[in-house]
């Protein structure tokens, strides 16, 4: 597939502004694809859009398929007559420049449930027949993720292991007395899904209309305490108790000496193989409902993956092991078509991966605040050396932003020592010939005058912001996917530099 020279910038939805504790697809995500248009930006890259679990993160939520209530906007409830502007009277004064989601969710919840009553009295016939074709073609996982959230909660948030066995093991008595026990409490939930779709398709509507993509994001892994793993067994690596046997994670890389924990279980993919890979052709189709690229998150899994034994406390211990491979993609090409493919292509390179990625052309990931590492040297990850097909960031939600990444305190990156720090600052400013006074700037430039066909700029970069402002620490739980910006942060002057860059770059689409 032959990509466009465009540019972009990566925002969460959360991390929108808001009166309402957290950023929602309203009318603030209205008006950043007008600022996205203004700027001559032709893609919004978030992240995943999943009901997240525990730590709020989205890369680990509640379902692959369902998306987070909690971005609904209250606003367009209102408008349409779900809620009242009274029923908001209770929400306290959040902070506008994070989410608290210990104070903010509970609040929202509870509005959210009086929305999702009010609609099943007060909405139009046409509504409700829209809400019925809604559950209909997502009932293949929607009907699993309402039983699973109602149960969740009956059991007071605990893993599905330590539920009644007969729910835990997915009993099929036990399952349709449950549907007829918490009837209620699951239609709630699929109005809530069917609320999410149709406000999420208005905006994707009205990005079209800008001449703006979207460009999801899909984790190669998915939570245990999950509908996925509750509902789907037989497809990960699990005994027969429902325990599992290994769990995922990374080697040590650049942001942590001890690798990468990540706990999910790791797919049982001879399974996988023999239901000719359906599990996963339905849940890319899902994303591509909504969205219009979509870059897969630790496509090096997919070639070779990191698998650790289930009793360790760190990543150091595990071991590779050979993936699906052409299997998997041959498999969803064929059902799905050519449809466009990020792949995140970086930690640990892998022979294996490269072939996979180049074998079906996909774009790989270039990340500037790799490229002066004395590590990297003679990788070609210097950008006159990236190659047009790939996707050129400055930094992504796991980086820090770069005016922290250029001037925080030498030491506080975990894998690099301070004299390795400071050669690496040393060599950006002569490969840059800037005095490092406007860094974002310069790197942003330097980002969309390379040869990647598409580049990709966190909006923290464009506002300046410095490591208060990053998205997420890897290997860290507290504090990460909370941050928010104010609009009028992101002033005319940056409108009007961002859009001058992109057209001097040749980037305007």
């Amino acid at each position: 597939m032959i990509y466009p020279r465009t540019g972009g910038i990566l925002l969460h939805i959360t991390s929108l502004p808001g009166r309402y504790g957290i950023g929602e697809i309203g009318p603030e995500a209205f008006r950043f694809i007008d600022r996205l248009s203004e700027m001559g930006q032709r893609l919004w890259q978030i992240l995943p859009l999943g009901d997240p679990g525990s730590g709020n993160c989205p890369y680990n939520t509640v379902s692959a398929f369902a998306n987070n209530p909690m971005l609904i906007s209250f606003d367009a409830l209102i408008e349409e007559g779900y809620l009242n502007r009274s029923d908001l009277n209770g929400l306290k004064k959040y902070p506008v420049h994070k989410y608290d989601a210990k104070k903010v969710a509970p609040d929202r919840a509870h509005i959210l449930n009086t929305a999702c009553k009010r609609f099943s009295k007060c909405a139009s016939e046409e509504k409700k027949a829209a809400l019925e074709v809604f559950c209909e073609k997502n009932g293949y996982w929607l009907d699993d993720y309402s039983l699973f959230t109602v149960l969740k909660d009956a059991y007071d948030g605990v893993s599905w292991m330590d539920w009644d066995p007969k729910y835990a093991r997915c009993e099929d008595n036990a399952i349709q007395s449950a549907r007829h026990q918490y009837e209620a409490g699951i239609q709630r939930q699929k109005i809530a899904q069917f609320l999410f779709d149709d406000q999420w398709n208005r905006l994707r509507k009205y990005a079209h209309e800008k001449g703006v993509k979207i460009i999801g994001d899909i984790p190669i892994y998915v939570s245990y305490n999950s509908a996925d793993v509750w509902a789907n067994q037989e497809l990960f690596q699990l005994d027969e108790d429902g325990n599992m046997t290994v769990q995922s994670g990374c080697p040590p890389d650049y942001f942590c000496e001890t690798g990468q924990l990540w706990g999910n279980p790791i797919y049982k993919w001879d399974a996988h193989n023999k239901s000719g890979y359906s599990w996963w052709t339905k849940r890319l189709q899902k994303l591509y409902d909504m969205v219009d690229i979509v870059r897969i998150d630790h496509f090096n899994g997919f070639a070779k993956y990191w698998e650790v034994p289930i009793e360790s406390k760190t990543a150091q211990n595990g071991r590779w092991v050979k993936g699906p491979g052409e299997k998997i993609f041959d498999t969803l090409f064929r059902k799905l078509g050519r449809k466009p493919i990020f792949a995140e292509d970086l930690g640990e390179a892998t022979t294996e991966a490269a072939v996979l990625r180049g074998k079906y052309h996909l774009p790989g990931m270039k990340i500037l605040q790799f490229a002066f590492d004395s590590h990297e040297r003679g990788n070609g990850c210097l950008p006159d050396e990236y190659p047009e097909n790939c996707v050129v960031y400055t930094g992504t939600h796991d980086n820090n932003t770069t005016l922290g990444w250029f001037h925080d305190d030498p030491g506080t990156a975990v894998t690099q020592t301070d004299d390795e720090i400071t050669e690496e600052r040393a060599r950006v400013l002569s490969y840059l010939g800037t005095d490092g006074s406007e860094i974002n700037w310069d790197m942003i430039q330097l980002a969309l005058q390379s040869k990647a066909h598409t580049s990709i700029i966190p909006l923290q970069d464009i506002l300046g912001l410095d490591s208060e402002a990053r998205m997420n620490i890897p290997g860290t739980i507290e504090g990460n996917w909370v941050w928010r910006f104010n609009q009028d942060l992101l002033s005319d002057g940056m409108i009007e530099r961002m859009r001058s860059l992109t057209q001097e770059s040749g980037r305007m689409g």
